[in-house]
């Protein structure tokens, strides 16, 4: 791994870019009002080290812990960038989390201060976080933050002397990024600057990248996918970096920006599918696609509508993707490449590369990484991205960790003759059914294919035979509450688990699919913030009327 001399962190990389291109934009951030701030990289390097003379002037702690909390926004990254320009750690939490999360994080990594950025409680956890921070943790607000009553980013750096530019040690640590966790409490992961910019060289190799790319940031940067697909790598790279303001506007936002690149999870290219499909159904496509010159036309009219007809890299990560919608994204001319990571990996780790995809895997081991299986069918990794541990947590850092420094994944998987690695699974996912007999529900799931499920769940565990939750898609739940043909879908969704259990081993037969009533959210618990399933929070929330949807004796149910 070759990381520019003049970029061995990502202060360096704003300082430079600072200096070599101050006038052009770095970062583009839409207001409630529809207007759009733009930020030069000479204005993002004044604002964070005025912030950075504030907090030293604090006089807090050498290398405290310093907590981030909001939604996506230019001010996230300023911030970020801050609290290492004065010394100090960030630690960011997830902008869905409950209250009591919130401030187990909070408590946990003892934060000094938290920098409060862009909540509002309606796409967020706003209202059950607010009276559960600490009394005694101070606040500064960023820009569209909630509160008012306390410091203002804008106030702050307009009056603050800058500091002097610092430029950290790139072996010390950086950031504590606690994973949003499918089961017990997060755990605090734990990165130095190195392990954070190790990746964009690796990346460079597998995606060439310029000062001419554009990003759209959206997915949590909490999470270290966002934080290494999209802020390490603006800054590494110097390119211009794009932000939604909210759900409702988010296509306008993505028209706006038309990224050159563009990184999402399979919940959004999925919804893209279905939500094209519903405006011209598969059997017209197909149709239109056949007609010479038309069908082009209309292929690139479709991207076009989504915002990505200049989108020359798109990366899909964090759970499986089905490879019809694959397919459907690589006829439209957009090569959809599935990548693989870890929070404990700053997300390098695995990805298929362009004119090379292999559809079914995540692709082969990134430069500069080693794989292989363990025990147990289990995924061992050693990456340039690796961690320095968990915080304040030794002993789980040595469980998984084994003693030749590669990492124990949890997850289960094949590494195929061409390289090319295959996920079959999560290790804790296996569940027993009353017969005595293992389930490995991921590949089950993976194989239902139908256009109106968003969601699936394969559960039973200690019970007679597996069955299948699905939530379907929200066009189709609005369809079927305005008098859509439920008969319709239901013989659909029945041919669908005769096909599945048809390929089925014994003991894996879905004795019955569920259509579940409510959605599956972050805000509920049901989906982690990068929109995986919580396998455990979904069973426990149904596992009381499995017997009684066993005994209808039907296909299909409807949950009531």
């Amino acid at each position: 791994m070759a990381v520019d001399p003049c970029k061995r962190t990502s202060l360096h990389c704003l300082h430079h870019w600072a200096e070599h291109t101050p006038d052009a934009v770095y970062l583009s951030q839409p207001g409630p009002d529809g207007q759009v701030e733009d930020i030069t990289w000479r204005q993002a390097a004044d604002q964070v080290s005025r912030m950075a003379g504030y907090l030293e002037q604090l006089a807090l702690p050498a290398c405290s812990n310093i907590a981030i909390l909001g939604r996506n926004s230019a001010h996230w990254i300023l911030a970020d960038l801050a609290i290492w320009a004065a010394g100090h750690v960030s630690v960011p939490l997830y902008p869905t989390l409950n209250g009591d999360t919130a401030r187990y994080i909070l408590e946990h990594c003892e934060a000094r201060l938290l920098f409060l950025g862009k909540m509002d409680g309606s796409a967020d956890g706003w209202h059950g976080i607010r009276d559960r921070l600490p009394a005694d943790l101070p606040l500064v607000s960023l820009p569209l933050s909630p509160r008012d009553d306390v410091p203002q980013w804008r106030d702050i750096v307009a009056r603050q002397a800058p500091a002097a530019a610092r430029r950290p040690d790139p072996d010390s640590l950086a950031t504590i990024v606690y994973t949003s966790g499918s089961t017990g409490q997060p755990k605090g992961v734990m990165h130095s600057f190195r392990t954070m910019i190790s990746v964009a060289d690796g990346l460079q190799q597998l995606f060439p990248v310029s000062r001419e790319e554009r990003m759209l940031s959206y997915l949590p940067l909490a999470h270290v996918a966002e934080r290494a697909a999209v802020e390490t790598q603006s800054l590494y790279y110097g390119f211009h970096l794009y932000f939604a303001h909210s759900l409702d506007t988010f296509q306008a936002d993505l028209q706006r920006a038309r990224p050159t690149l563009f990184f999402s999870v399979p919940r959004l290219w999925t919804k893209f599918y279905l939500g094209v499909n519903a405006k011209l159904p598969p059997s017209r496509q197909a149709r239109l696609f056949r007609i010479p010159i038309l069908g082009s036309l209309v292929k690139r009219k479709i991207l076009r509508q989504l915002g990505l007809d200049h989108c020359r890299a798109a990366l899909t990560g964090a759970a499986p993707l089905s490879a019809e919608i694959i397919a459907w994204y690589r006829n439209l001319g957009l090569e959809l490449l599935e990548v693989y990571g870890m929070s404990e990996n700053f997300g390098y780790s695995h990805a298929n590369r362009p004119g090379q995809a292999k559809v079914g895997t995540v692709g082969m081991a990134n430069p500069g990484v080693e794989h292989r299986i363990g025990a147990g069918g289990e995924i061992e990794v050693k990456s340039p991205g690796q961690m320095l541990g968990y915080y304040k947590n030794p002993d789980k850092t040595r469980e998984d960790m084994t003693g030749d420094g590669f990492l124990r994944t949890g997850d289960m998987g094949e590494i195929d003759e061409d390289g090319c690695l295959r996920i079959t699974g999560r290790v804790k996912d296996l569940f027993k059914t009353a017969k005595g007999k293992y389930v490995v529900p991921v590949p089950i799931e993976n194989r239902f294919r139908h256009p109106q499920a968003e969601v699936v769940c394969v559960a039973g565990a200690n019970q007679p035979q597996p069955c299948l939750m699905v939530l379907l898609s929200e066009d189709a739940r609005r369809q079927l509450v305005q008098g859509g043909d439920r008969g319709a879908l239901e013989r659909e969704l029945s041919q669908q688990l005769d096909t599945l259990n048809g390929t089925a081993e014994p003991h894996e037969k879905l004795a019955f699919l569920v259509v579940v009533k409510d959605p599956w959210t972050m805000e509920n618990g049901m989906l982690t913030p990068t929109m995986k399933i919580r396998r455990n929070v979904i069973e426990r929330a149904y596992q009381e009327r499995m017997a009684e949807w066993a005994a209808v004796g039907r296909k299909v149910v409807w949950e009531t």
